[in-house]
């Protein structure tokens, strides 16, 4: 059964971002009908009181759906809500004048004005918070501008003194100011964590890309001569061979031997390519994590051991890196290499798991199935005699161990270097 903060858990970084700038809105929509209208029902009577909190959740209830609509357009699902734009534009200013009418028509007293005003500024400033995220960047100090400007002129209208309606027009320039300023922040800090997302995985994609353009590279310069070599000599093999010459079997010895060199060349290439080496690959394992906000601890040396053990002990921790990114939700990893008694075990331990969702440090595949890539990583330890177990070591907590046997050699040298 799902926990109630896997749904958290289980969200992008991005997309955690926009969850939160999404309800930060919706907050503050609620805050301005508590702070705004609850509060209008301790200064005037019922009547009014009830008149002014709904003028305000009708604002609030606009200014929700015009926001939901401009993030969307932000995170490029849709287009600009010109429309709901205006239609929040529209409300705010009919709203903010019914209330800065009540001030100078309505029933006399200090706190039927106190509570009117409240609520002309209060919808106005948050109108324009809302209206700020669907606008583009360059409108938004002409929009703030203009929103102080027509309640200046508005209050004036009405019958407020100008002093009044220009204390008015600046109240409203500092708190237009202040939550326009919020909601540009939230949106340069969202796109920020969106633009970062995205180069990440550009990131990775041109890493890929560019070791596949190395390895064509390097077998190009080993095939491209050979073969070369072997189209020409076999050319004059043929010719020599139509002439009855000798020769003929010579040249066709001399490309047999010219491609099983190519062979062995291609041989070496693909075998550069496949290993790995375990230090190497636990300094990348750290770069990573620490790139995708989980915090690794890595224990132990690597002085000593025989490359091809570096090698299959390399992958593990590749393949375990690479799926606990991929898969589960985890916080922190603990790597350990441990080398004793003729043998070098490395653990690689993970949280983040939940029931029944199987394994984040191997193959996204449900505990104790074996997906492919632990089938991998078990045929290459079995080729220097290693085991591989995996399995849940507690609660949320998964355990890949790989353990190698060492060489008579390489055990000695391995227990004079290990701490």
């Amino acid at each position: 059964m799902r926990g109630p903060g896997e749904w958290w858990r289980r969200k992008s970084m991005p997309q955690k971002v926009e969850t939160y700038t999404r309800w930060s809105f919706h907050f503050l929509a609620l805050s301005e009908v508590v702070a705004i209208g609850l509060s209008s029902y301790g200064r005037v009577g019922p009547r009014l009181a009830t008149a002014l909190f709904l003028m305000v959740l009708a604002h609030a209830v606009v200014g929700v759906a015009t926001a939901s609509r401009a993030l969307d357009w932000i995170c490029g699902r849709r287009a600009q809500p010109v429309r709901q734009l205006w239609l929040l534009g529209a409300v705010t200013a009919v709203l903010a004048v019914l209330a800065i009418a009540l001030v100078e028509h309505g029933p006399g007293g200090d706190d039927v004005d106190a509570a009117a005003l409240g609520v002309f500024v209060g919808m106005q400033g948050f109108g324009v918070g809302v209206l700020t995220l669907g606008v583009r960047r360059t409108r938004v100090v002409a929009l703030v501008g203009g929103f102080a400007a027509g309640a200046g002129l508005v209050s004036f209208a009405v019958g407020t003194p100008w002093r009044g309606a220009l204390v008015t027009a600046c109240v409203l320039l500092g708190v237009g100011a202040f939550i326009a300023f919020t909601a540009v922040l939230s949106v340069w800090l969202l796109n920020l964590v969106f633009a970062l997302d995205e180069a990440k995985e550009t990131r990775a994609r041109l890493a890929v890309a560019e070791e596949r353009l190395r390895f064509g590279r390097d077998l190009h310069d080993v095939m491209g001569r050979n073969l070369a070599v072997i189209a020409l000599k076999s050319e004059l093999a043929v010719q020599l061979a139509r002439r009855g010459r000798p020769e003929a079997v010579e040249q066709m010895i001399e490309a047999q031997r010219i491609a099983q060199e190519s062979q062995r060349e291609v041989r070496d290439v693909v075998r550069g390519y496949r290993e790995v080496a375990l230090e190497v690959e636990l300094a990348g394992a750290r770069g990573v994590l620490a790139a995708a906000g989980i915090s690794a601890k890595i224990t132990g040396g690597t002085t000593g051991l025989p490359s091809e053990v570096q090698s299959a002990l390399g992958w593990v921790v590749r393949e375990a890196t690479t799926n606990v990114l991929r898969h589960g939700d985890a916080k922190k990893v603990a790597v350990t290499v441990l080398m004793s008694e003729g043998r070098v075990v490395l653990t690689v331990e993970n949280d983040g798991v939940t029931e029944g969702t199987g394994s984040p440090a191997a193959t996204g595949a449900p505990a104790g199935t074996g997906g492919s890539g632990l089938a991998g990583l078990r045929e290459r330890l079995l080729a220097v005699g290693g085991t591989l177990e995996a399995g849940t070591a507690g609660k949320g907590l998964f355990r890949l161990m790989a353990e190698v046997p060492l060489p008579a050699a390489g055990a000695e040298t391995a227990r004079e270097v290990a701490p």
